[in-house]
């Protein structure tokens, strides 16, 4: 392998896609002002995992940063407004995200919800202008992305979700909730860099894909595990809240000991998927390990 790892350029990898967020949100400033300063609060920290998967996988797919600028942006705004929305009063009732005051306590409720439906609407526009794509590539991009964002997806893993609550899900109902809540816009990461790469060849796609599923499964079983072992000041969210909530998690359903295995195995399965891949899957071996290790 050569040139510096992906890990020693993240930070760098970061600020190019606060850059590119910046350039593409409306100016904060800008009428209805806000609306749009609520935007860019909804927007601003976090960890900024789903555009670092989609410029990962763009770097194992040898292709220009500048390619998949759009998806990243177009991912992260899908992302802030689920977000923005799930701590509504109406659905999870939260009062801090990223360590901050949730949108809806920051501004109000129905600033709140205007910024989710903005952020929504925004994210398509991104990827419909960018001129870095052909045609094809950008309506490829939006199908995969209203399809993992819409009731097939994110949107219908939200809906399962409020509908299980105080109820006992089986394992496999559980799994199902989270490939649709939080698997499919991970898995829609990989699939927006591969719809940047013309003729991509089926078996690269398929590698990905499979990543991007066990990556996605990982991370919500985590989450869980996180839930019940973390703290609020490092979580950066209210620790506790889905026990509090009487929600069927991993540790709920398998035991804490039996979860974080199964998080194992999965962050193994997901290495194991880019083993065809060489050298070139570097990006997102670190990726994985990075999740692996994560404490928020």
């Amino acid at each position: 392998m050569t040139g510096p790892t992906f890990g020693s350029r993240v930070e760098h990898v970061r600020s190019r896609f606060s850059e590119a967020l910046t350039q593409r949100l409306p100016p904060a400033t800008q009428y209805p002002a806000r609306l749009h300063e609520a935007m860019h609060y909804a927007t601003a920290g976090g960890k900024r995992l789903r555009p670092l998967i989609v410029y990962a996988a763009a770097e194992t797919l040898a292709l220009d940063a500048r390619q998949v600028d759009a998806a990243a942006c177009a991912i992260e705004m899908i992302h802030a407004y689920s977000l923005v929305h799930d701590d509504l009063p109406s659905m999870d009732d939260d009062d801090l995200r990223r360590g901050q005051p949730t949108v809806h306590r920051k501004f109000d409720e129905a600033t709140a919800i205007l910024v989710g439906d903005a952020l929504q609407s925004l994210a398509f526009r991104v990827i419909a202008r960018e001129e870095a794509l052909d045609p094809a590539q950008r309506v490829k991009m939006i199908e995969t992305l209203s399809e993992a964002a819409g009731s097939r997806g994110m949107v219908g893993g939200q809906a399962i979700d409020l509908e299980s609550e105080g109820k006992q899900l089986s394992l496999a109902e559980l799994e199902a909730l989270h490939i649709h809540k939080t698997g499919a816009i991970i898995l829609a990461c990989l699939r927006l860099a591969c719809h940047a790469q013309p003729d991509l060849d089926a078996a690269r796609c398929e590698a990905l894909d499979r990543y991007g599923k066990c990556i996605g499964l990982a991370f919500q079983i985590q989450d869980d595990v996180l839930d019940i072992e973390g703290d609020t000041a490092t979580l950066g969210k209210t620790a506790g809240k889905d026990e509090a909530s009487h929600k069927s998690t991993y540790p709920a359903v398998m035991g804490l000991r039996a979860a974080k295995e199964r998080a194992a195995e999965l962050f193994c399965d997901a290495r194991l998927a880019l083993s065809g891949l060489g050298d070139a899957a570097e990006p997102l071996r670190w990726i994985a390990a990075h999740i692996e290790r994560r404490e928020h």
